[in-house]
């Protein structure tokens, strides 16, 4: 069990103008997006340039320096076929990379707030001026098949992961089907791109084959057409040399990668869940079969995205104040009603032309904090202005001393104020005329 905090409500200012951006602008994943949030890769999308110059790069070598060649000793058909076969496949192999890395993988979207854990009473009996806190079970088990499968609290996105579900520390996002994050795709692979990924791996490894048999077949005719050994035919041709060790380093790491795969789809496993479950110590709930686990990843329909990236962002509804018991606390609750109590101190504002004390009308020094004992210290003019106000009659309800959310009477605190005041004068007029009465007694 662990705590899940009270979610924070959003800045009133900061919602006026998030309805003015689009999704992909306050995505909170790692992601980066190109033309307008069409196009979604991972952080690690420069990784994509060097994939396409290792596929690029010798497939141009192998056009100019054996392709170009062979179309010269086979006929006018044949030989530019084989130039037009390696072109085009490679055009359809760029074609599945970037339908892997910029396209949604399966993002589930984060919620807004926590849930509410399961029988939540609303009307649990909490302290007054108490902060309720929710507590979310780390772990649920839901049935998959007829097997037990246990299912996780995703702290970052506030939502119990679906099975084979699993959160990306790169791209920070909760992904469904989650295989693996691909640095040499720049994305991470699951439920939405998780067959072009293994098309692409696939026609890649095609193609290594493709270039290096043909560059054998034109190391072949140098053989033939000049009567010499391998050995000076593979002089004669260093690119197709440069090319072979080249395709026969890369088949052994695309090759073994399709055939790892192979055996994941056979078994209708992730490369996540092999590494970390093992499925062969124990019964694997998605296993279908051989014939329909391939037909569950390359006939079924691609379940469409959950995010909508072009769409505005929407505006966020206020969080509902709840009861004391009932989860969340309004933000006022717990706190003292009166001004005074709240830390607020009573403001003195200019008195208007007419005597009326109005808000918003304050002199030169704008606020002065005026507390019981210490009219003494205000400066002349402000308490010349007080005087003179409470010579013409100030109404209380017209006033803003003491004045409450809501509220128009005088507080306790600033009656006895005014009491005071009344008090120092009446006392400082009985003063004096004792003072005149023993001057004239003198004299």
């Amino acid at each position: 069990m662990y705590v899940v905090p009270p979610p924070q409500r959003s800045d009133p200012r900061s919602e006026g103008r998030s309805g003015d951006l689009r999704v992909y602008q306050t995505w909170k994943g790692s992601n980066i997006f190109f033309l307008q949030g069409r196009l979604i890769f991972g952080p690690d999308v420069r990784s994509l340039g060097l994939t396409i110059f290792l596929i690029v790069a010798p497939i141009s070598v192998f056009c100019v320096f054996v392709a170009r060649k062979l179309m010269d000793d086979y006929p006018h058909h044949l030989g530019i076929s084989i130039m037009v076969v390696a072109v085009t496949f490679t055009v359809y192999d760029l074609l599945l990379l970037l339908l892997t890395s910029g396209r949604d993988p399966g993002i589930i979207p984060r919620n807004a707030h926590p849930p509410e854990p399961e029988g939540f009473d609303g009307n649990a009996d909490v302290g007054a001026g108490q902060t309720p806190q929710l507590r979310l079970p780390r772990i649920k088990e839901v049935e998959v098949n007829g097997i037990t499968v246990k299912i996780k609290y995703c702290d970052t996105c506030m939502l119990y992961r679906p099975p084979r579900c699993s959160h990306c520390s790169i791209c920070n996002n909760c992904v469904e089907r989650f295989d693996h994050h691909c640095p040499w795709v720049g994305q991470c692979i699951g439920l939405r791109n998780y067959r072009f990924f293994f098309m692409f791996v696939f026609s890649t490894t095609l193609l290594c084959i493709y270039v290096f048999a043909f560059c054998w077949v034109y190391i072949r005719r140098i053989m033939d057409a000049e009567y010499t050994t391998i050995w000076k035919a593979m002089i004669k041709t260093p690119a197709s040399i440069v090319l072979i060790i080249y395709t026969f380093i890369a088949m052994w790491f695309v090759g073994g990668l399709t055939a790892f795969h192979l055996y994941l789809i056979s078994t209708n496993q992730t490369t996540y869940e092999n590494f970390r479950y093992r499925y062969d110590r124990r019964a694997n709930p998605y296993n279908k079969g051989v014939v329909d686990n391939f037909k569950e990843t390359f006939c079924s329909s691609i379940p469409p995205s959950k995010n909508n990236f072009r769409a505005m962002v929407p505006r966020e509804p206020a969080l509902p104040t709840r009861s004391v018991g009932g989860g969340f606390m309004s933000p006022n609750m717990g706190k003292a009603g009166d001004d005074i109590e709240m830390g607020r101190k009573t403001v003195w504002g200019d008195v208007g032309p007419g005597g009326d004390l109005t808000e918003g009308q304050l002199p030169n020094n704008d606020r002065i904090n005026v507390k019981d004992g210490e009219l003494a210290e205000l400066s002349p003019d402000i308490r010349t202005t007080v005087e003179e106000g409470d010579r013409v009659g100030i109404h209380p309800r017209r006033s803003s001393w003491g004045r409450k959310s809501g509220s128009w009477d005088m507080s306790p605190e600033l009656t006895a104020l005014a009491a005071r005041i009344e008090s120092n004068r009446a006392g400082g007029s009985g003063t004096s005329g004792s003072n005149l009465t023993t001057e004239n007694r003198q004299t």
